[in-house]
């Protein structure tokens, strides 16, 4: 069923409930790639695939970006 959860402040449509994880990857970004709020708490990567997404949730996602 597809629900909505909030991604950087817009809604975002989501077969809830999945994991962390799972929307990333629906969303084209890479896991690792990523630093994520879930509900306000930061979330480490090793709980990407047991942090479970629920409709209203909110998420701060920020892209990792390599350089010099």
């Amino acid at each position: 069923m597809n629900s909505f959860v909030t991604a950087n402040g817009q809604p975002v449509a989501a077969k809830l409930p999945c994991t962390l994880k799972e929307f990333l990857i629906a969303q084209n970004l890479l896991p690792r790639s990523v630093v994520v709020e879930h509900n306000g708490e930061p979330v480490a990567p090793s709980e990407f695939s047991r942090r479970v997404l629920n409709a209203g949730d909110r998420l701060e996602i920020v892209k990792i970006v390599a350089g010099g």
